[in-house]
């Protein structure tokens, strides 16, 4: 598509969007006046306009009924878990049976990495990306250090080449195959949630399992941005939030993606607890734990169900929008920021915005990160001023994510004309 940095072509775009109506199902902030530029979907989403009607059918549900609310609600807390596999399995890319929404995403990932990460004597090591999001760096640490290993010696890391921002997907496959035999879990973000680089989850998983190994994948990033096809990617797990790109709201419940091809292995260690338990003879308490034969085998506790009122909320947007038509709003968005952003630069004197996320459409979604050459703390507080919504991550880089449900071309078209003010 031939991009003109201008306003009347943005509007032009704005009026073309299949989407366009989607905006109005969501709360956008107010800053000085007039709508914030919300462009931190990848941190939290907006709240859909539904998420209080649904939560506080629940509120009544619980007043008006207590305990029987379980049988009596309007969508029974008994069951509730069982409506999200549906909608789901559309965003991942999975069947029914091998999604399960619960806990939180580092939970999650703990819990999964006791099935799947279970180190020998000859077979020990975790190869992830360098950079990787704190907590997926101090849950892969800690669970090594559980086991007894050194993680210094255990815990291998693929980083950017010298000069370079992102990781070459050649590199990651090279190192793989390099420890071979000694790699027990290939464990990475499906996308950094620094660079914003998509991951070919789908040749790593191939790689992983080409030595024998297990693969892995944190979505928080990428559920809700990406195209998914866990199931078909031979993915062994993956676990995510559902608070950013999702829009299920602060510390929303999270969701877990199991293979269907380990779900029948009753030998595959776990964590389990009474909800993981077979629901048909759940309730005759009896000692033994004897898995559901999904996913939903891997949970611990019951539902928390107002937070999964609103991950519902969230989810019947999705569900009314289409998939296909949220990536493709989302590859012309971002390939609107990028000329933006690039026509920004062309115009200033001696300073610019350095995009350090790939340009390949392969690998990248939503997120773009730009490293600032100077004063980039600076222009990252004028920006808000003039009421951009972004977020900073040090040393040096503005991270902008424009979501298809509620962000227009307009949108950037005027942040565009913001960066390029503190640029000149």
């Amino acid at each position: 598509m031939n991009f003109e940095n201008t306003e009347s072509f943005a509007k032009s775009m704005d009026e073309k969007d299949l989407l366009k109506s989607f905006r109005d199902l969501f709360y956008i902030p107010i800053m000085y006046g007039k709508p914030a530029i919300y462009f931190t979907g990848n941190s939290l989403g907006l709240q859909p306009k539904t998420t209080q009607e649904y939560v506080v059918d629940e509120l009544e549900d619980w007043a008006n009924f207590g305990v029987e609310g379980h049988f009596h609600a309007r969508k029974p807390w008994m069951p509730y878990h069982e409506i999200f596999p549906a909608q789901l399995s559309k965003i991942v890319g999975c069947k029914e049976t091998e999604v399960v929404v619960m806990n939180q995403l580092t939970v999650n990932l703990h819990l999964l990495m006791v099935s799947f990460y279970r180190p020998t004597k000859e077979r020990y090591k975790i190869i992830c990306e360098t950079k990787a999001f704190p907590s997926d760096q101090y849950a892969i640490e800690t669970q090594v250090k559980f086991h007894g290993l050194n993680p210094d010696a255990t815990i291998i890391e693929v980083a950017p080449r010298a000069g370079e921002h992102s990781i070459r997907n050649e590199d990651i496959l090279q190192i793989i195959q390099q420890h071979g035999n000694s790699v027990a879990l290939v464990l990475f973000g499906g996308v950094n949630y620094y660079t914003g680089q998509v991951f070919d989850m789908k040749e790593i998983t191939e790689a992983a399992h080409g030595v024998g190994a297990y693969a892995g994948f944190d979505l928080a990033h990428a559920a809700g941005n990406v195209a998914l096809q866990l199931h078909d990617w031979q993915v062994d797990f993956a676990c995510w939030c559902s608070y950013k790109y999702l829009n299920s709201g602060p510390g929303g419940v999270a969701g877990v993606f199991i293979h269907e091809k380990h779900i029948a292995n009753k030998a595959l260690p776990r964590f389990a607890g009474w909800w993981g338990y077979d629901k048909e003879t759940r309730f005759q308490m009896k000692k033994g734990f004897e898995p559901m034969p999904t996913a939903e085998g891997w949970q611990l506790s019951n539902a928390p169900i107002l937070s999964m009122a609103a991950h519902k909320a969230a989810l019947d947007v999705f569900e009314d929008a289409g998939m296909q038509r949220v990536h493709e709003k989302r590859k012309q968005l971002s390939d609107f920021l990028f000329f933006v952003i690039d026509s920004c630069n062309a115009d200033a004197k001696d300073n610019e915005a350095t995009i350090i996320t790939p340009r390949n459409e392969n690998e990248k979604g939503c997120q773009v990160s730009l490293l600032m050459k100077k004063d980039g703390r600076k222009i990252f507080e004028e920006l808000t001023k003039a009421g951009v919504i972004a977020d900073w991550r040090e040393p040096n880089v503005i991270r902008i994510a424009p979501v298809p449900l509620y962000n227009t071309f307009e949108d950037i078209y005027r942040f565009g004309e913001l960066l390029k003010q503190q640029l000149s």
